[in-house]
């Protein structure tokens, strides 16, 4: 009763909170999935560091930069950690007995949070050639998705999380768009609890025409619902086609996935781009929109459809990075300016670092800037600090976790790096913010925590191999691309169709 009481509030308009929205229809749909395990099924879906207590820690004397407007800056500041959770956030705290952790010199603030990446496709990077009409992005994933095992999506997931990890990302919508079955699922989702990192598996498609396996979304959700805090679970749809879209038609299947994954609580991810003009208007006409909804690359808007989607509280995601060198020409430009002034619930993300070639998100956060200054026809001031909100707490809200990471806040899930000032690069360090974004990089990146648990100290992994993670990932890309390059020398296929988007 409850979650069809949000459904109707959602239907009529209501002014409801994005958290309320998800928490309500996913108590319903854990329990109508079976999502309830034992405590035998949990402990063996569980890692065993994720039901143990965390251990204390007093993070001191770093420059606190907490994305926390009650809190504010720290020159010279401490975080208290205790049981994975932030205790308090201030100058001179006394924890006795709590391990210390020496931050002068260094940047103490929250992870970043990748709001969009295509993890299955990390482990292709060596294969893809920019936008190349035979080996780009578009024709190399498309033919490397049907080969794709299991283990291959383990080590690519594993691989690509981990350099973002690198680079202080603690948080990532890892968006499958090629969920070949609840196995491929399962690899992804135990390659990221590997890694460590807070993640949303958005459960996919396996490519262009199919549609969402409602059956294999039920069994993961039911399968990995409650097994770990650091995982929820949403679904990335295929959209409507560009000629039903063209003709302002509707997708009866497309709407009624949205409706069955609004039904089991899970937040849906959108691509948007030059094929997707009028999918606002479907969805609008459908009261689809709201604040569970996250749409991908913000090009082609209209001025209508932004104000219609920020009404309805719709959340964005910006990738620069990818959207300068591959999208711009026929998707137009980031459209952030335009939906800044609205106050729109914004974010950024990597993407796909195989077509990236980096899983940097210092990058991300300088092509943001890079994009918003060659515009000359909006005010073109964005000051770094806005950029790392975005990076942060933005992140955090457009997935629904702004009530648990993004900021240093008391209460707060302990998610948190450490970037070094000092470093030949970085040096001085004046202003925090504009030496993260004009100068920071992976390589500034001291200690990386996820819900209290130090995974990254001094650029070691707490209980990965980095080097294996690559060689392990680097071996079946190699494998990949023997065949990929066999497919080429061997086939007629028209090149058009694969340089579609999958």
């Amino acid at each position: 009763m409850a979650n069809e009481q949000r459904a109707a509030a959602h239907a009529a308009g209501g002014g409801l909170d994005r958290r309320d929205f998800l928490r309500g229809a996913m108590a319903a749909a854990v329990a109508g999935t079976g999502a309830a395990l034992s405590s035998h099924a949990r402990a063996q879906a569980q890692p065993e560091d994720a039901r143990t207590p965390g251990r204390e820690f007093l993070i001191s004397g770093g420059h606190v930069l907490s994305m926390d407007r009650n809190v504010g800056d720290l020159p010279e500041g401490d975080v208290h950690v205790r049981d994975g959770a932030i205790v308090a956030v201030g100058r001179k705290l006394s924890a006795p007995g709590a391990q210390v952790i020496d931050a002068r010199g260094m940047i103490v603030m929250p992870g970043f949070v990748d709001a969009h990446s295509h993890l299955w496709n990390a482990f292709l990077r060596g294969s893809v050639r920019g936008d190349d009409p035979l080996r780009g992005y578009f024709p190399t994933t498309n033919r490397a998705a049907p080969l794709c095992t299991p283990d291959d999506a383990f080590h690519s997931v594993r691989f690509g999380l981990m350099q973002e990890l690198l680079s202080g990302v603690t948080c990532l919508n890892n968006f499958s768009h090629n969920t070949r079955s609840v196995a491929h699922a399962d690899a992804e989702i135990r390659a990221a609890l590997d890694v460590g990192a807070r993640t949303r598996f958005s459960y996919g498609t396996p490519g262009r025409g199919e549609r969402l396996d409602l059956a294999g979304v039920k069994a993961t959700l039911a399968k990995w619902g409650r097994a770990d805090p650091r995982l929820r679970l949403g679904v990335n749809l295929q959209l409507p086609t560009p000629a039903v879209l063209k003709a302002g038609g509707s997708d009866e299947t497309f709407v009624g996935e949205v409706r069955a994954s609004r039904e089991l609580g899970l937040p849906i991810s959108l691509h948007y781009g030059d094929t997707a003009h009028g999918l606002v208007g479907l969805m609008d006409r459908s009261n689809l929109l709201g604040p569970d909804i996250l749409m991908i690359h913000t090009q082609g808007f209209t001025a209508a459809e932004r104000e219609l989607m920020v009404k309805k509280q719709v959340q964005f995601s910006m990738s620069p990075a990818i959207e300068i060198p591959y999208s711009t020409v026929r998707n137009g430009y980031i459209q952030f300016a335009e939906l800044e002034a609205l106050g729109a619930s914004l974010s950024l993300s990597v993407d796909a670092s195989s077509a990236l070639a980096t899983g940097d998100f210092f990058t991300v956060m300088r092509a943001l800037l890079w994009a918003h200054k060659q515009r000359a026809d909006v005010d073109r001031k964005l000051e770094p600090r806005r950029i790392v909100e975005i990076a942060t707490l933005g992140g955090a809200k457009v997935l629904g976790m702004d009530d648990i990471i993004g900021s240093l806040s008391a209460g707060k899930q302990a998610d948190i790096i450490l970037v070094r000032k000092r470093d030949i690069n970085m040096a001085p360090v004046i202003d925090p913010y504009y030496s993260l974004v004009y100068s920071g990089m992976p390589a500034n990146v001291d200690t990386v925590m996820v819900g209290g648990r130090v995974l990254l100290q001094g650029g070691r992994h707490a209980t990965l191999d980095v080097q294996e993670v690559a060689d392990l990932a680097a071996r079946a890309g190699s494998t990949m691309h023997e065949r990929l390059e066999g497919i080429i020398s061997n086939s007629k296929e028209n090149l058009g169709d694969l340089n579609r988007k999958g």
